[in-house]
């Protein structure tokens, strides 16, 4: 219990776990005020048109090879009537995408900020190149690069962001309006999110929960592109070895009278299956990608945990320190001291201190405890609010997380299905061929 506390006594939360019924009607009520938003979908078609190398001087004036990307929008208006305009275009570079989502990471800590497609190719198959110049990988980087800004665009808080909007439409001058905001001085350091997290004392076991589950998801998501990956690399051996067969029939017929145009028949249809390996691998990056975009969700969420453990460790901190000054003035008042200090040292050497000095720090620790009352209600209402808001996103996320994973996974399976469909109708051919030798 604190000292001195009387009916006006603000209470500490320590724990901000709502009961369920209470979160339920949190989340429909924001939900209500969420869809009166407008997603900038509804008003704006965006894309992410092609990829261009170009060369020129980096920060050290030195020459460097980048690689910029075309953003293209078109008011939806015009479409919807019949209209077709020239799109408004633009060139953006990676490093101009990161400073978006930087930006944004900090001034909506509460939202799970959509990740951007991997700037270094990471557990690939050995067949694909690791370079990030290579045309393939800079083309699904672009693809990447759309999904973040649709994904950017839908969601019903960060669709409304200026800043975003600017990113969009102005090619110059948005740097230097991302840098006015004072973002960079916002963001929490590592150190400091490392501190409240080991020396938080009441997290809310939600969030500490839904930081295990990141875990999880990452550790499960990366095992499930390893085996992917190795599966890629099986498949292409298998459709080389047909490759191989192709090659074998054809020079075979060539000795062979009888026989020899079921062989070249056969051979043909080899070919033909080996060569269709380059699109099939391009659906297996495919849906490595969509993999991968989760597997960069899960550090969204931790980052989403992380400020939420900062929240709440410093309401704890102002709490602690309202309790240690009003401490201190019941012990002033009383002339008690409860426990072992430097004062209390300081009056019994020196004697007790005059009537008028205790009414002077009595009236400085009455104008602390004060400022101690607000700042602790002002972080309480602070952290419920987080809570709330954060929360309501996190489900949006799972909820999104359980479709587009759904649906991947599906699709996955026919596309397997399908392949190995083709692969018996391919041999059901050839069987055919040998049967007219």
């Amino acid at each position: 219990m604190m000292a001195d506390s009387g009916p006006e006594e603000i209470a500490v939360i320590g724990n901000t776990d709502l009961t369920s019924a209470e979160l339920e009607n949190n989340i429909k009520n924001t939900m209500v005020e969420i869809e009166k938003w407008t997603s900038l979908l509804r008003k704006m078609e965006i894309s992410v048109g092609e990829a261009e190398k170009r060369t020129g001087k980096n920060s050290v004036n030195m020459q460097e090879i980048y690689t910029v990307y075309l953003i293209e929008t078109r008011p939806v208006d015009a479409v919807t009537e019949g209209l077709i305009p020239a799109p408004d275009s633009l060139w953006r570079r990676y490093s101009e995408f990161e400073l978006l989502r930087n930006y944004l990471l900090v001034t909506y800590p509460f939202v799970v900020v959509a990740p951007l497609p991997e700037k270094r190719a990471e557990i690939v198959w050995h067949k694909l190149s690791a370079d990030n110049m290579d045309p393939d990988f800079v083309e699904r980087r672009r693809v990447g690069l759309e999904n973040f800004l649709l994904r950017l665009a839908s969601h019903p808080v960060l669709c409304n962001d200026k800043i975003f909007y600017i990113f969009l439409t102005e090619e110059k001058g948005w740097k230097e309006m991302v840098y006015e905001t004072g973002f960079q001085a916002k963001a929490d350091s590592r150190l400091k999110a490392m501190n409240a997290a080991f020396r938080v004392k009441n997290p809310d076991k939600r969030f500490t929960e839904l930081k295990h589950y990141s875990d999880e998801l990452q550790t499960v998501v990366s095992q499930l592109l390893r085996v992917q990956a190795r599966v890629a690399d099986r498949l292409y051996g298998v459709y080389k070895v047909h490759g191989n067969y192709g090659r074998v029939f054809s020079e075979w017929s060539a000795i062979e009278k009888e026989m020899g145009d079921g062989l070249q028949s056969a051979g043909h249809h080899m070919d033909a299956y080996a060569a269709s390996v380059d699109d099939i691998l391009e659906e297996e990056e495919h849906y490595a990608d969509q993999l991968k975009e989760y597997l960069f969700y899960t550090e969204a969420l931790r980052a989403v945990c992380r400020k939420h453990e900062l929240t709440q460790f410093e309401l704890e901190m102002a709490a602690q320190d309202l309790t240690s000054k009003k401490q201190q003035k019941e012990e002033l008042v009383t002339g008690t001291v409860r426990t072992f200090s430097l004062k209390g040292m300081t009056s019994k050497l020196f004697g007790q201190e005059t009537a008028e000095q205790r009414e002077a720090k009595l009236q400085v620790l009455e104008q602390q405890i004060e400022e101690g009352e607000e700042a602790v209600k002002e972080k309480n209402t602070e952290s419920n609010e987080f809570v709330k808001t954060a929360w309501v996103d996190i489900e949006r996320f799972k909820d999104q997380k359980d479709r587009d994973l759904k649906e991947a996974l599906i699709s996955y399976a026919i596309m397997q299905i399908s392949r190995c469909k083709k692969g018996i109708q391919v041999w059901t051919n050839a069987k055919e061929c040998f049967n007219k030798m």
